[in-house]
This record gives C-alpha cells, sequence and structure tokens, in this order.
C-alpha cells in the first residue's frame, strides 16, 4: 500500500490510532506539545496519556501541523469536538486536494449541533468524510488486546480502499455507509454512560446497571433513526457494541464521570482533575435541544442532562427515572 497517514491529536485515542495504521503505511502524530512529539519520536511512548505503553516503533511525531498534513493521503482527526473546527480551518491551507479526512470524536459542536463529519463538510468541501468509531478503549488496543471498529464513509468504493489502512489481525475494522448512524452512536452512548457510571457509584447494582444500558439503547435507537440512522446500524459496533464497553470498563472517561457523581461529587470537582475531554458532559446538552427537536422522549438522557447542567444530584436522577411512567417495552419511554 502507498498510501501516507497523518493523525491530528496526540490524546490517548489518537495515539493509539497513529500507532496502530503505522504498522500498515507511514504514519505522522501531529501532537500540539513538541515535549509529547520528542516523547514519541524518542521514547516510543506517549507518556502523558499512555503511560508505560509503547507506541509502534514506525510511527513519527511532530509538532508542525503543514509538515504532518502536507504530504498525507488520509487524514485523521483525532482531536476533541470542541477543537475539531479551527483544527480544520488551520489545515486547509496545507491539504492536498479530495484527501479523505476521518474523524475519531464522539460528540457534537456547541451551537451548531453539526456531528464532526459536518464540520468536515463545511470546512472542506470535496474531501469525502468519515468516521472510525466503536468499542475502542485506548489502552488495551494500544496494548495489543483485539478489538474491532467501524469505518463509515457514505461512498462505498472509498471507504473499502482506506479499509486496508485501519485493519489489521488484532483491530478488525469493519466498513459501513450509514455514517449517520455511526457517528450518532458513537455521541449518544457517552450520555448513557454517564448514566451507568452513576449507578455504579450510588451502588445501585448490576440489575440497574443492565436496565439502563437496554433502555439507554432504545433512546439511542429513537433519536438516531429519528436523525436519519439505520436501525440497524445501532445493534453492531457503532451502537450496542460501544454502548457496552463504555457503560461497563473502568477505562470509560463517561463511565468514570458518571461513577463520581454517583459517589457525590460534583461536575465542576470532577472535570477539574481529569486531563482528557469527557464528551457525555457537554453532548448531554445537545442531545436534550436534538430530543426536542425531533419529538423524541429520551428519560435517562434528561437526567443526565440535569445532573450535569442543572446541579441535580445522582439520587436525585435515579428517583426521577422511578417516577417515569412505564409501558409497553416496544413503546417510547
Amino acid at each position: 500500500m502507498h498510501l501516507r497517514a497523518a493523525v491530528l491529536g496526540a490524546g490517548s485515542w489518537g495515539t493509539t490510532v497513529a500507532s496502530t495504521i503505522s504498522r500498515n503505511v507511514p504514519t505522522v502524530l501531529w501532537a500540539r506539545r513538541a515535549e509529547t512529539a520528542e516523547d514519541i519520536n524518542r521514547n516510543h511512548a506517549n507518556s502523558q496519556y499512555l503511560g508505560d505503553l509503547k507506541t509502534h516503533r514506525s510511527l513519527t511525531a511532530t509538532s508542525h501541523l503543514s509538515d504532518a498534513v502536507s504530504q498525507a493521503d488520509v487524514v485523521v482527526m483525532g482531536v476533541p469536538s470542541k477543537a475539531m473546527r479551527t483544527t480544520l480551518e488551520d489545515i486547509r491551507d496545507h491539504i492536498r486536494p479530495w484527501v479523505p479526512v476521518v474523524s475519531l470524536a464522539k460528540g457534537f459542536e456547541i451551537g451548531t449541533r453539526y456531528r464532526m463529519t459536518e464540520i468536515i463538510k463545511e470546512i472542506l468541501p470535496g474531501h469525502p468524510p468519515g468516521v472510525l468509531t466503536g468499542p475502542n478503549l485506548a489502552k488495551e488496543v494500544l496494548a495489543g488486546y483485539a478489538a474491532a471498529s467501524v469505518l463509515a464513509m457514505e461512498d462505498e468504493v472509498i471507504v473499502r480502499q482506506l479499509q486496508p489502512v485501519f485493519n489489521s489481525n488484532l483491530f478488525r475494522v469493519y466498513t459501513n455507509t450509514d455514517m449517520v448512524g455511526c457517528e450518532l452512536g458513537g455521541a449518544l452512548k457517552n450520555v448513557i454512560a454517564i448514566a451507568a457510571g452513576m449507578g455504579d457509584g450510588a451502588g445501585a447494582g448490576e440489575n440497574t446497571r443492565s436496565a439502563v444500558i437496554t433502555r439507554g439503547l432504545a433512546e439511542i435507537i429513537r433519536l438516531g433513526t429519528a436523525m436519519g440512522g439505520r436501525a440497524r446500524t445501532f445493534a453492531g459496533l457503532a451502537g450496542m457494541g460501544d454502548l457496552m464497553a463504555t457503560c461497563t470498563s473502568s477505562l470509560s472517561r463517561n463511565h468514570t464521570v458518571g461513577e463520581q457523581l454517583g459517589k457525590g461529587r460534583t461536575v465542576d470537582e470532577i472535570v477539574a482533575d481529569m486531563n482528557q475531554v469527557a464528551e457525555g458532559i457537554k453532548s448531554s446538552k445537545i442531545v436534550m435541544e436534538l430530543a426536542e427537536l425531533y419529538h423524541v422522549k429520551m428519560p435517562i438522557a434528561e437526567e443526565v442532562y440535569k445532573v450535569c447542567h442543572e446541579g441535580a444530584t445522582a439520587r436525585q436522577a435515579f428517583r426521577g427515572l422511578l417516577r417515569h411512567e412505564t409501558g409497553s417495552e416496544a413503546e417510547p419511554g
């Protein structure tokens, strides 16, 4: 394969994806901090985010954005959703024409409520957008545990051409043309993961966690299909698979936020102690805006929103869910 890749953003997942695809194609990772780039080049590690885990020896890093992008045949956006627009604007004058741009971020843009590929389309028209998403915990993937993911793009020809860039024996990458559904699955599950974490933190038990995950998936499907995603997408890796991993793992940032909320800490206290972004906090507000716009009931997401943005406690959230009227499982609610 004669492609060259650039991954922008040296957080835990951006670094992990860059290390993984560097086994297949020459890959440059852009780090905002020169110290991080030096750590990767000299020590084959990103100690700030990934501790002692080693990156692939062929991976190189730079803190100069133009150097990373100018020769790339595919650009992978590993920056958080809040930095997506500005980073895309920064590369606009350096990226070659028609180069595909694949997002790793699982969230929405504040204000516009755009998915990440919608921002890519707006800032870089003519560049095929895509998303890599699934049940992927960075430290496990970098450590060599088997995992699977989905590469979603609207053009079936392009997505199949790019599949070998990301696929490996232990990191199995499937393709999907339902880009909307795959993106929404990744963004919406973060909110449900906070709810699951709140139950775990409060000692609610495994029955409660199972109920939150299952009913949370129903909420994701309702909003996801209303926004144009395909129902079957949410039964796959980008939906149920990602939801399970994020709602049950101690490595999940959003689950950790929820767990700390369940133990009585405030959102501000939790965020102050984190060095990475938990997308579900801000996504909960946008999800409720979208639920109102599309006339979809999302009681679990609504209670998470109240905790994250209105000062409610985890205990009040679960009391709110218990007050919610039950009906047929096949119906909304």
